[in-house]
């Protein structure tokens, strides 16, 4: 019980320095426009063009996050509701296009061949060789 309570101690201690250690970039002038970014993990050389491309996708990043939408998607649930709910004798499971025919096909495929397998290897199995 003891040991547990060290144990869990020492890895909040660890996560606490973990998350606290920041990257550092410090100028080196190794390479023409670049720099040196020491972490806990290393240190890496990065171009200004690496740093330029890193930001535009943290840039990128930040845009698709936001809560603000540029784009407005049409309501196609009433649409769906009207081609789900029409009588026109097609079952359910196939009203949904031409994927639910290949789904619905591939499963019909597959459901009768691993049954007649199953059939194969049973007979298979209930009749062995003969030993000579």
């Amino acid at each position: 019980m003891v040991r547990s309570a060290r144990v869990s101690s020492a890895r909040k201690d660890l996560r606490s320095r973990m998350l606290t250690q920041v990257s550092e970039v410090v100028p080196v002038p190794a390479w023409p426009f670049s720099l040196l970014v020491l972490s806990c993990g290393g240190c890496w050389s990065v171009t200004a063009k690496m740093l330029r491309n890193l930001l535009a996708l943290r840039q990128i990043g930040q845009r698709t996050i936001s809560t603000t939408s540029c784009r407005h998607f049409k309501n196609k649930v009433p649409e769906k509701q009207k081609l789900f709910q029409e009588d026109d004798e097609i079952p359910l499971y196939l009203k949904g296009g031409i994927a639910d025919v290949l789904l619905y096909r591939a499963t019909m495929v597959l459901t009768i061949g691993g049954t007649a397998y199953a059939m194969y290897q049973l007979a298979v199995a209930a009749f062995p060789k003969k030993q000579e």
